[in-house]
């Protein structure tokens, strides 16, 4: 899909490209410009999320910011543009941006039709201000302070204190048109915290108000007012009546699903209620292949990668689908087909704080034991840093999801839409065992195998699950299988 347009010599729009595989929308996490930067191409410019990872988007030229289309905040969708770009600057004066075009009024007034040289530059997603186009401009420069007046005296008047003190003087705060200067993510937390711009004091560059404005503005009046705070422009209304924003204090916390756990939540329901899952159980004792890991970590062909046994169980996964290949294949509704896989896109479930996600590495099959561990590093540090692109989510076949982490015991995993198994790896913990005719203490886990019925039946998910702990419990099986 096309990302940029053209809208004339001098000015370029970059459109919400699909960063997925068939994606509609992302929401726009954060701007890393505002209007007025300089930007080069390849430059990262705002941070998005869509229905499977958050992804960086780059600018592919050269210019200055002359318009942010939409706020923080907001899901837009695939195609719609998102930034404006001046590519030419210096060549004139910029025309008003296209989202901020003149709404045609029946009376409009001579003042509203023609824009002032010299303005105040617009903020993100506001174009120009609406004062001079969709509504008459206001009676004078005192009309500011005037509402700063009434608004507080309402806002006491409503939490029942009589009469405020005398306002901070209006010229603390710049407006533009009658508007304080503020960005959407701002003017929301004020809407949210019932405190109205015209009487916060500014200390951003160039007189616009930041988060950290209003919040000060709000503590005063939250150590004063009751727990319900009314809305200074309405009468006090009931509680059922209240904000769909919900403080810290109230009994309840809601939080709108979407992005990462809308899909995750939409892509289990579906899997859970579409693949017939069975999931076995198998306890193994694994001390040796803990002891293999310690010797690796002092292996020098192993320096500067990460040896812990999730490494070891992956491989012992690897070598089990390759003594049973029938494993690793999908279920194909459409044409009524199971589809065998000749290599193996090994899923990790990693915990972000957007929701677990599985990338997956590709072709782990082909990888050699050092090779494997550098992927996992990789794959574990991108997540973490939510910097996992939807490529490296697309195409898993089998996945693992180590619970042990927790120090749960084991778990029935639900399967990763479109693969075929999925592992469950529960915590290593030293317990009783019969070892040699004896009881003594060993390593011990226990793993859970879930697989679709459809394409795995008992007996091929019995010998895959039976392989892994075989290697676990003799890792010189990765040698004399592999």
């Amino acid at each position: 899909m096309t990302t940029m347009t053209e809208t004339s010599a001098r000015f370029r729009e970059f459109k919400m490209p699909d960063v997925g595989e068939g994606l509609t929308e992302a929401e726009i996490l954060k701007w890393f410009v505002q209007p007025g930067d300089t930007v080069t191409d390849g430059q990262v410019v705002c941070e998005v999320e869509t229905a499977k990872a958050a992804v960086e988007l780059p600018i592919p030229f050269d210019g200055v910011v002359h318009e942010l289309r939409f706020p923080e905040g907001t899901t837009v969708d695939v195609g719609q543009v998102i930034i404006a770009i001046d590519v030419a600057p210096g060549s004139g004066d910029a025309p008003a941006p296209a989202a901020a075009a003149p709404v045609q009024e029946p009376a409009a007034e001579p003042e509203a039709e023609a824009e002032p040289k010299g303005r105040t530059p617009v903020l993100v997603g506001y174009g120009v201000a609406e004062s001079s186009t969709k509504r008459r401009p206001r009676k004078g420069a005192a009309a500011a302070p005037e509402a700063a007046a009434v608004a507080a005296a309402v806002q006491a008047e409503l939490n029942g204190h009589g009469a405020p003190a005398a306002p901070t003087p209006a010229p603390a705060v710049p407006v533009q048109g009658g508007r304080p200067l503020a960005k959407p993510p701002v003017r929301k937390l004020a809407k949210d915290l019932g405190i109205d711009l015209a009487t916060v004091v500014p200390t951003g560059k160039d007189g616009i108000i930041t988060r950290e404005d209003v919040h000060a503005a709000a503590a005063p009046a939250a150590a004063e007012a009751p727990a319900a705070v009314a809305s200074p422009v309405a009468p006090a209304p009931a509680v059922a009546e209240a904000p769909a924003v919900v403080s810290d204090s109230a009994r309840e916390t809601r939080i709108p699903v979407k992005g990462v756990r809308k899909a995750i939540a939409q892509a289990m329901v579906g899997s859970a209620f579409t693949a017939p899952h069975v999931t076995e159980f198998v306890t193994v004792d694994v001390t040796r292949t803990m002891k293999l890991v310690a010797e690796l970590k002092e292996d020098k062909d192993m320096a500067g990668v990460r040896v812990n046994p999730l490494l070891v169980i992956a491989k012992a996964l690897l070598v089990a689908i390759k003594r049973n290949p029938e494993v690793n294949a999908a279920w194909d509704e459409a044409n009524q087909e199971i589809v065998q896989k000749h290599y193996v896109n090994l899923g990790i479930a990693a915990a972000t704080p957007r929701g677990l996600i599985v990338p997956n590495i590709k072709d782990a099959h082909d990888k050699t034991l050092p090779q494997l561990a550098e992927a996992l590093g990789e794959l574990v540090t991108t997540a973490r840093d939510g910097k996992t692109s939807p490529a490296a989510m697309a195409g898993g076949t089998v996945t693992i999801t180590n619970v042990g982490v927790f120090g749960v015991d084991t778990g029935t995993p639900i399967l990763n839409p479109g693969e075929s198994a999925i592992l469950a790896v529960g915590a290593i913990k030293l317990q009783p065992w019969v070892h040699k005719g004896k009881v003594k203490p060993r390593q011990v886990t226990t793993l859970a195998l879930s697989f679709d019925h459809r394409l795995v039946d008992g007996e091929l998910g019995s010998k895959v699950l039976a392989d892994v702990a075989a290697i676990l419990e003799q890792p010189k099986r990765l040698i004399t299988w592999a």
